[in-house]
């Protein structure tokens, strides 16, 4: 399907705060032909964002961070926790929003130091992908960033934003078992770990 498959009968702004929500009114074309009945969706307008995997390959050690996130504060107790609400404390990788004008790879520079207070030495792309398609309009952009962890530590972030990140470096196989346990359990670091899982010797060899 493409644009031609899409009816928007109207579209608009029902919430802006620190995020923007909008309200669709679509039809669409169906599988099997004709249109769909009109819909009525609500889209949380998010924008582009980036995030990088820091990894010292010489070291072979990536830079993690932890910081409070109010979604999973707000998630329910859930049974793939055995009952639990996951914490509100995330362990993730840096990331950041691609502002207008903006290129993706100098955001990730850009947020890398911000984050972690880590030069950029190298920067290898992962892959794209929609974060929340169902009810956003997010896509997130996942690189690999080479970087050197003997000075990756400490406590992160821009005051103006609130940001209290604690950042900390573990060994590559130690963040693999991290995800495989469940102490790691939010998509975007996870797809960036097991990329690295299936490419670290080629990528060793390259960066070193």
């Amino acid at each position: 399907m493409d644009s031609k498959d899409l009816d928007v009968l109207a579209r608009r702004q029902v919430f802006q705060g620190y995020f923007r929500m909008e309200e669709w009114r679509i039809r669409h074309r169906l599988f099997e032909g004709g249109w769909s009945n009109e819909i009525t969706r609500e889209c949380l307008e998010r924008g582009h964002a980036v995030a990088v995997l820091p990894y010292d390959p010489v070291r072979d050690e990536v830079v993690l961070i932890e910081q409070f996130r109010v979604g999973a504060a707000a998630s329910a107790p859930s049974p793939n926790w055995g009952g639990q609400a996951p914490s509100p404390w995330l362990i993730e990788i840096v990331a950041g929003i691609v502002e207008d004008g903006e290129h993706p790879d100098a955001v990730a520079a850009r947020e890398t130091m911000e984050e972690c207070g880590c030069d950029l030495l190298a920067l290898k792309p992962i892959t794209s992908y929609l974060v929340t398609p169902g009810c956003s309009s997010e896509t997130i952009g996942l690189y690999l960033g080479r970087v050197d962890a003997s000075k990756a530590g400490g406590i992160h972030g821009l005051d103006h934003e609130n940001e209290d990140i604690r950042v900390f470096t573990v060994p590559a196989e130690d963040a693999f078992r991290m995800v495989a346990d469940g102490t790691i359990n939010n998509g975007t670091i996870i797809i960036c770990l097991q990329w690295l899982q299936l490419n670290r010797d080629a990528v060793r060899r390259e960066w070193t």
